[in-house]
């Protein structure tokens, strides 16, 4: 039997070539689960820990979607992840949504910046969902100084989101963002306003960079003290793409090798402050879910940094050239 925190969960072996999740796997079988949970911040929501990145939902056809969105169901978690800059993912969702609404925790992103455009994005949002509100409204990608000026002037995306809020149109406001600055502009960020929720890249490879894990350390320090929810996305990242050839479901290589993925979702999840967003390429979901209902034991540096050496596994941003997507 399931309880509201546990469920049966696909366990699969992927196929070449399928056009569905259900499709991509030529055997199945089910097993109880139970995902981490942990508070969302000060938010109330007692989210799982694995946070399903609807990204992966943009360029999908219906069917294949509702696949997927069966899969995150049946694997029990409560808590979706997208924005309107992704595809057809709001769209995709729309159909699953008129039906689970009020099970999931929906949060999705801006990345306009001045308040007017980002108010007719929200809007725009929630009637692609079909949604009366969601429940976190995040500033995408706020990490260019110009961007940030623009953000928090009189007439920016902040204060607009404030009075969406006051209109229950949002519950709660976050902030996100990509590079190796994005922590110390979240820091930035929480000074000027006291957001619900930051999501930052968090991996082995980006954190062996002593500048980037000084400023996240900062950073989870000062959302400990203040109950802001920390994201973290590309766990399962093996750096950008070299060979232009290989399908793709996500703007980077991700790692593939199942016991890699478990280091990688453990090094993450083996910090009890810390939620995960999930990968794009939806065909490591099963993958990633397993490692994240076994052991959370924090691997050691020198477990992560052998599979980075063993599987070539590079930064996606470096502060310079390889700073922006």
């Amino acid at each position: 039997m399931c309880n509201d925190m546990t469920r049966a969960i696909l366990v699969s072996t992927p196929r070449d070539g399928a056009d569905s999740v259900s499709d991509r796997f030529s055997r199945t079988w089910y097993r109880s689960v139970m995902l981490p949970h942990a508070l969302f911040g000060r938010t109330g929501h007692h989210s799982t820990r694995i946070i399903f990145g609807a990204a992966a939902l943009g360029g999908m056809s219906q069917e294949r979607a509702d696949s997927t969105l069966d899969l995150i169901d049946r694997a029990g978690i409560n808590h979706i992840d997208t924005a309107a800059s992704y595809g057809a993912s709001e769209d995709r969702l729309q159909p699953f949504l008129s039906e689970h609404r009020q099970r999931y925790f929906l949060a999705t992103k801006t990345g306009e910046r001045s308040g007017t455009a980002a108010r007719a994005e929200l809007e725009r949002s929630l009637e692609r969902m079909g949604v009366e509100h969601v429940d976190l409204i995040q500033l995408h990608n706020l990490v260019e100084p110009s961007e940030w000026q623009a953000a928090f002037a009189d007439d920016g995306v902040v204060a607009a989101m404030v009075q969406a809020r006051d209109e229950g149109l949002t519950k709660h406001i976050g902030v996100t963002g990509h590079g190796m600055r994005i922590a110390e502009m979240h820091l930035r960020s929480l000074e000027a306003f006291d957001f619900d929720s930051v999501l930052f890249p968090y991996n082995r490879s980006l954190m062996r960079s002593d500048a980037y894990r000084a400023d996240v350390d900062r950073l989870r320090q000062v959302c400990s003290e203040r109950s802001v929810a920390l994201q973290t996305i590309k766990a399962v990242a093996r750096g950008r793409w070299a060979d232009q050839s290989m399908p793709r479901f996500s703007w980077y290589e991700p790692i593939t090798e199942p016991a890699a993925i478990d280091r990688a979702v453990r090094y993450v999840l083996g910090q009890d402050d810390l939620f995960l967003n999930t990968t794009s390429d939806v065909r490591l979901l099963p993958t990633i879910l397993e490692a994240a209902n076994g052991s959370l034991e924090l691997p050691s540096d020198e477990e992560m940094d052998g599979d980075i050496d063993r599987l070539g596994i590079t930064p996606l941003f470096d502060g310079e050239s390889l700073e922006r997507i």
